[in-house]
């Protein structure tokens, strides 16, 4: 079975958010650049342009190409993505995800099996590898935002205090087949 591939819509309030914040962004960075450089700055028509401009770009057309085209890569990058597995051990669930490790975001594959959850990532990343916990070393699994916005993070505690952080899609489907692994 495999969960987590359907990607979350994002709905039009938080599209044009993401469109204003990056037209700021980006207009704030070219007056920067102006002031530090001693160049004149550019007019209010010119930078009320490019900010539009920007945040159309990075706020609707960049996430259509992404969506678009990322798919078709990230599936030919997930299907070769396969855990070592124990001689009994079976898969029972799989799906994309993210385990941060420091500053980077490992992507690759989840999954639970019949003895415990691996995250195997893809090739392309520094940090490469599968981590491992078995079931009955999980003490807690709290749900968390990304970045303090986005609803598609979980954090899997263990009984030797270790955490670790999982970006999913999907999240109320992983959270309920790992409760359900964990009991």
């Amino acid at each position: 079975m495999e969960i987590g591939t359907k990607m979350e819509k994002w709905n039009w309030k938080f599209r044009i958010i993401l469109i204003i914040l990056n037209g700021l962004i980006y207009v704030g960075i070219l007056m920067l650049v102006d002031y530090f450089f001693n160049e004149e700055p550019a007019g209010v028509n010119n930078l009320i342009f490019q900010g539009v401009s920007f945040g159309i770009l990075m706020g609707l057309v960049f996430p259509y190409i992404m969506k678009t085209f990322g798919d078709i890569f990230t599936s030919k990058v997930g299907k070769n993505i396969l855990p070592e597995l124990t001689q009994d051990e079976i898969i029972e669930i799989e799906g994309p995800a993210n385990l941060f490790r420091g500053l980077e975001a490992v992507g690759g594959k989840l999954f639970l099996t019949n003895k415990k959850i691996i995250f195997k990532s893809h090739k392309i990343n520094v940090q490469k590898g599968q981590a491992e916990i078995p079931y009955e070393q999980v003490n807690e699994l709290v749900k968390r935002k990304t970045r303090k916005l986005f609803d598609n993070g979980i954090r899997i505690k263990t009984n030797d205090r270790a955490a670790f952080d999982f970006v999913v899609n999907e999240r109320e489907k992983w959270i309920e087949k790992l409760n359900d692994k964990i009991k």
